[in-house]
């Protein structure tokens, strides 16, 4: 499973007091079983939402994007779409997005823009690029295969009462990824990160994720908010989600550059 939420990733090993952690010598998993079991988690096999993105700038004001996603697991592989629907400059653009497991595989990505009528191949270093002015890239957007990163599991804490595996994740392809260290806090019930921290090349914090509110429906921990906070641009994107669906048999046509070119999804 590779979609927003995991979306994602994060390290300076934290100064905690050790009465807080346990370290991950004394831990029964790895960091790579950790990040399977993310990998692995229940999220159905097809997905509806709606979404509302909201972009804050440094002096406080909001521009709000209303967003139409579907998504659809194709074994471990996955494909999804979204358009956005609000406000009227743009209305009309679609994000297609083909995410394998296979690490020695790069993702396919599409952006249409409608006002050139235009289908637009996402690849490259163009992964690194902000997706729609906000404060995740198109990389963020889906996700990163299992092995295309070396993960470390480091210490265990809580946060709010729930325990979580603290893993370190650097990437391989470390001149092609603009994140030189990635660090999560995983839920261990949930199985879902709720804060991310990325970290440049030069290995100063750069973005932080909060995921503030994950509930269970239909027995699926599900994401209903999330912020990142882009620490060096003072730039917040805030996703919130709703009309949230599973298993409502979703047309494997939707996912297709022909789709995408129509600019709507009905």
């Amino acid at each position: 499973m590779k979609h927003l939420l995991l979306i994602s990733g994060l390290t300076v090993v934290l100064m905690v007091s050790a009465s807080t952690k346990v370290f991950s010598q004394n831990a029964a998993l790895s960091g790579r079983d950790v990040i399977v079991k993310v990998d692995q988690r229940e999220d159905g096999d097809d997905r509806k939402s709606t979404l509302t993105m909201t972009l804050i700038n440094k002096r406080g004001s909001k521009r709000i994007r209303q967003i139409l996603s579907y998504t659809k697991d194709y074994g471990k592989d996955s494909k999804s779409i979204m358009y956005f629907q609000k406000p009227a400059d743009v209305k009309g653009t679609g994000f297609l997005s083909w995410e394998y497991d296979d690490p020695d595989r790069d993702d396919d990505r599409w952006l249409y823009l409608p006002a050139l009528k235009k289908v637009r191949r996402i690849s490259g270093s163009s992964k690194n690029d902000h997706f729609m002015g906000s404060d995740f890239t198109y990389d963020d957007m889906g996700g990163r295969a299992v092995d295309e990163d070396e993960h470390t599991l480091l210490y265990e804490e809580k946060i709010d009462a729930q325990r979580c595996w603290i893993v370190e994740s650097i990437p391989k392809d470390v001149e092609d990824n603009m994140y030189s260290k990635i660090i999560r806090w995983i839920r261990r019930d949930a199985l879902i990160a709720v804060k991310v921290e990325y970290y440049d090349k030069a290995g100063k914090i750069m973005k932080v994720l909060d995921i503030s509110d994950i509930r269970q429906q239909n027995s699926i921990w599900t994401i209903f908010k999330m912020q990142m906070d882009n620490k060096q641009e003072q730039h917040r994107t805030i996703l919130e989600f709703n009309d949230i669906a599973y298993n409502i048999g979703v047309k494997d046509n939707l996912f297709k550059v022909s789709t995408l070119e129509r600019g709507k999804l009905r």
